[in-house]
């Protein structure tokens, strides 16, 4: 008995190594550089990341943080060892957060936590994390790797995201200028973005459902593990041309919880069910799960990423300068006086 109680015991052994850390970190500083990024100070590894925010010369600069993570469609990227674009999603969900209020991202930090540290599979998806990056445009600074064995489970880990972007003052995005007669433009999403997923597997899971079934021309597995679509250069690059007036970004809630977050209280919106084709892989979740419409729409994105407020006026080359620049975006609705009715109308 007094042998067990005098028996040393190892971080290593009650399952922390650190050296396979040390070993990631000395693996993306090899792949992952900042040198040529204006701003950041410093290298991967420090305590803290560093940002000179007076190198970019903004006269009165406001910050705009976001932070979120990817969901349950983690879980599937791990059931079927797939890790090369789950950081691009996280990256999407923060950057896309950041530019409804017309910020420019500047830097991004990662939390990546697991039962026990898979090196490969930690540098593959924080390689994908910093491919996200690049092309959002910042600069990944600095993260932290967690091993916590206990509280995942075996081959298990999670992921969360945290970003700073930068607009002046006199040009935040704040939607209070929004008045009935506006126009509402979509951009097309990729595809499920990383809402939704726990419905998603619970339909899977109940219906058997074979992810190597195609479903035009591609798996359905290769639909549902689609990244996010990053919006911010073409967003960043329209808003110099066009007074936008608010921006949604279609997430958990999807269009109906997410539209009247900008808006004023007095206005709703009407949105135009005939004005795109949702995508199929919304329709194959719909028929298998038995989703209603309302459902559907208030936990999918259903094909729409982003949501711009304009003026009538500005439709037409709000449209043609995306649909130009790779998106493809359409007018979906418009906006009316709130007739008590919800806030968001389907016709």
């Amino acid at each position: 008995m007094d042998n067990d109680i005098n028996k040393k015991i190892s971080y290593k052994e009650a399952g922390v190594n650190i050296e396979k850390g040390n070993e990631l970190v000395q693996r993306l500083k090899k792949t992952i550089s900042n040198a040529d990024k204006k701003g950041v100070i410093g290298e991967l590894g420090g305590f803290g990341g560093l940002f000179d925010l007076g190198s970019l010369s903004y006269k009165q600069p406001i910050l705009v943080s976001g932070t979120d993570g990817v969901g349950t469609k983690i879980k599937l990227a791990i059931e079927n060892n797939i890790h090369d674009t789950i950081g691009i999603d996280l990256v999407a969900m923060c950057v896309n957060d950041v530019i409804v209020q017309g910020a420019k991202p500047l830097f991004f930090l990662d939390y990546f936590a697991c039962s026990k540290l898979d090196i490969n599979i930690a540098e593959t998806v924080i390689s994908g994390i910093n491919k996200g990056c690049s092309l959002a445009g910042c600069s990944l600074i600095g993260g932290e790797t967690a091993e916590m064995p206990g509280m995942y489970k075996e081959h298990d880990y999670d992921m969360a995201g945290f970003c700073v972007g930068v607009v002046e003052k006199d040009q935040i995005i704040t939607g209070e200028d929004i008045v009935a007669g506006d126009a509402l433009v979509a951009l097309a999403s990729s595809g499920c973005h990383s809402n939704g997923y726990s419905l998603i597997r619970k339909i899977i899971k109940e219906t058997n459902s074979d992810l190597n079934q195609n479903l035009d021309n591609r798996k359905i597995l290769e639909h549902l593990l689609t990244p996010t679509r990053i919006y911010v250069k073409q967003i960043l690059d329209l808003i110099k041309r066009i007074p936008i007036k608010s921006i949604s970004h279609i997430t958990g809630g999807g269009l109906i919880d997410n539209l009247p977050r900008v808006m004023p209280n007095n206005l709703s919106v009407i949105i135009d069910t005939n004005s795109w084709a949702i995508p199929n892989i919304f329709n194959w979740l719909s028929d298998r799960g038995k989703i209603d419409s309302y459902e559907m729409f208030r936990t999918f994105n259903c094909g729409v990423g982003l949501v711009l407020c304009v003026e009538k006026d500005n439709i037409e080359e709000t449209i043609n300068h995306l649909n130009n620049n790779g998106e493809t975006a359409w007018l979906i609705g418009e906006i009316i006086e709130n007739n008590k009715k919800s806030r968001v109308q389907f016709k």
